[in-house]
């Protein structure tokens, strides 16, 4: 059983859901693959520990500030998408990196000589713990802001709440 609950934001509602311990999903609502990890069965409740500290973690990101933890995370999906979403934990706030940098790291410690960009945009597509696991911070070669589920509008709101010059940190 999974339980949600709901986070107005500045840029949009938000729902929030996780199995009674850990976060495991954070959508804008009416994003591409909304709720996609959300099990069939689930209840609202707001009381839960893991809601409060991700409602404290949202207030202080939306505030512009750092938030100095992450609420315990699960990370319902494939092996692959779980690399590439670790990955993306690694990005610091107010920096950008490329989804062709993050192809060549996996492809290295894969052993490998190249990965698309394009199969780590498809994992990227998929995160189903918005702002948390940053895939904001992904852009395009040369800066270019490209593919966000929840919408290039947003995912440039975002960049400019963490105070970056688009095309410039990666």
């Amino acid at each position: 059983m999974d339980f949600i609950t709901h986070y107005c934001s500045p840029i949009g509602r938000m729902r929030l859901a996780s199995d009674g311990e850990a976060l495991s999903g954070l959508w804008f609502e009416g994003q591409r693959y909304f709720s996609e990890t959300l099990s069939r069965k689930y209840e609202e409740r707001s009381d839960l520990a893991v809601f409060n500290a991700t409602r404290a973690w949202l207030d202080a990101y939306f505030s512009g500030k750092k938030p100095d933890f992450t609420p315990q995370l699960l990370l319902r999906t494939s092996d692959f998408r779980k690399k590439v979403w670790t990955m993306l934990l690694g990005i610091p706030f107010g920096q950008t990196t490329t989804y062709g940098a993050i192809a060549q790291q996996i492809a290295r410690a894969r052993g490998l000589s190249s990965m698309p960009a394009r199969a780590v945009g498809r994992a990227i597509g998929h995160n189903s713990i918005a702002l948390i696991v940053p895939c904001h911070r992904v852009v395009g070669s040369g800066g270019r802001l490209t593919g966000y589920a929840g919408g290039i509008d947003r995912k440039q709101w975002l960049l400019q709440l963490e105070k970056m010059e688009i095309g410039t940190n990666q």
